[in-house]
């Protein structure tokens, strides 16, 4: 990616650096964690109203510089400029929900104590929370994490992405800007080596990372080695079910728009499409046609319907899974070629024919490719759903709601379903995944309760 004096970003639509960033040295990064720490001891003695205003004044700032933040994005990793704008719309409404409910849920709780006497439950804050966080959502993911802990009372540390360096120092400037104390939220300008300090350092407290499963059991493992919480959301492939009885048109609009929306690369996406044989060949048939007209092109045109893949490798490691699998026996519906001139883009691509054994059946394929899957039934597409050692989200398609339902409680193996629908996060909605795609919960009172200390007071 870069060497280790300093840190890159690449315009992925044009495969031109934008800018370099010298990276922190040993005693600067350390120096940045004391300070956190110290603004920490100031904030966490701050009344949650107060600090509920801060939070909600972040999310005015955001709005007021949406279109700036939105074309850094889009310049960083490639993303559609009117999605960027929803991101940050999604990060006010965080900020803005955060702010109202938040001192509510941080309230003491009263209990009546067995023996007689009274006990206090009060949710206290920890200290300093680092995130590392990746490149796909650059403000959202970002925002998700660190408005949950500042309303606790927490201290913030953030290792972003390499490629999203500037809107980094974007969020940066912009929560300073709102009022955030000084040096309460930093961003840490570090290598992959430097990180490790930082998870050893005493002064932080609980360590929050959204990756691949490869980067969460590394830092699941180092945070568990210093004996420090850790919240976990990693990738999925996600599957979205299609009954005998799902409105077929609206599947397949919301199908496409799951599979290729930012791009392709959402943890939370719709991936695999299982269809019961039913409705199978009629699915396939409007699906491929409408990801075969799927545009590739300018992340700024309103002309496009997908941008570039936010790297050259990113793109090649998928290319290789497509490869991959139509060795084992996959056939290509539609795209499956990388296109010529520059940029790092690749098509909206239909795989059908998989099998266990294939990464597009058992992997994450993180772009623009979906992987079509025929089932016999309601109950064969739910093993195959569940066949997969990913558990973050998934969807179901069916005119009987509460049959959807029920197997959405009962049956699927994940921290999210979308009945009829497809969504990437909802501001009082928990928001994580089971098995290889983590634990622990972000967004509502969830988040907010990950990183405090949950405390027992006892009075006789």
């Amino acid at each position: 990616m870069s060497e280790e004096k300093n840190l890159k970003t690449i315009n992925p639509a044009t495969g031109k650096t934008i800018d370099t960033y010298d990276l922190m040295s040993n005693a600067e990064m350390e120096q940045a964690i004391k300070d956190c720490h110290q603004a920490f001891l100031k904030w966490k003695a701050k009344p949650a109203e107060e600090r509920a205003e801060v939070i909600k004044n972040i999310g005015k700032k955001l709005a007021e510089h949406k279109q700036e933040l939105s074309k850094l994005m889009t310049s960083e990793m490639g993303k559609l400029l009117s999605q960027g704008e929803q991101e940050v719309d999604l990060c006010s409404g965080i900020c803005d929900y955060t702010a109202e409910n938040g001192p509510e849920s941080l309230q003491d709780e009263e209990r009546e104590l067995p023996e007689g006497g009274k006990g206090y439950i009060t949710y206290s804050p920890l200290g300093v929370i680092y995130g590392i966080q990746p490149w796909n959502f650059p403000s959202y993911q970002v925002v998700r994490y660190s408005i949950a802990n500042l309303m606790a009372g927490n201290g913030v540390l953030l290792k972003h992405a390499e490629n999203v360096t500037g809107s980094a120092l974007m969020l940066e400037k912009i929560y300073q800007e709102a009022g955030l104390p000084e040096n309460l939220f930093k961003v840490l300008l570090i290598s992959h080596d430097q990180s490790n300090d930082v998870i050893e350092n005493d002064l932080i407290r609980g360590v929050t990372l959204t990756g691949s499963p490869k980067a969460g059991k590394v830092i699941g493992e180092k945070a568990g080695a210093a004996l420090k919480k850790s919240v976990l959301e990693l990738g999925s492939n996600d599957a979205y079910i299609v009954l005998e009885d799902a409105d077929i048109d609206l599947a397949v609009k919301t199908c496409v728009q799951g599979r290729i929306y930012n791009n392709g690369e959402t943890c939370v996406a719709a991936k695999r499409f299982i269809v019961v044989d039913e409705v199978y060949e009629d699915f396939k048939k409007a699906f491929v046609e409408q990801m075969s007209n799927i545009k590739a092109g300018d992340p700024t045109s309103d002309d496009s319907d997908i941008g570039p893949m936010a790297r050259k490798d990113l793109r090649e490691e998928l290319h290789e899974q497509v490869e991959e699998s139509v060795k084992k026996g996959a056939k290509i519906l539609c795209g499956g070629k990388i296109p010529e001139g520059d940029g790092y883009f690749y098509p909206a691509t239909v795989l059908d024919e998989l099998k266990p054994g294939m990464p597009a059946y058992d992997d994450e394929l993180f772009g623009p490719v979906a992987s079509l899957i025929r089932a016999k039934d309601a109950d064969d597409a739910m093993r195959i759903a569940n066949d997969s050692r990913f558990g973050l989200g998934g969807g179901i398609f069916s005119k009987d709601e509460e049959k959807a339902k029920d197997l959405a409680k009962y049956h699927f193996d994940t921290g999210m379903v979308f009945i009829n629908s497809f969504g990437l996060a909802k501001p009082n909605m928990p928001f994580g995944g089971v098995k290889d795609s983590g634990y622990g919960r972000e967004h509502g009172t969830f988040g907010l309760h990950e990183f405090v200390n949950v405390k027992a007071v006892m009075l006789a």
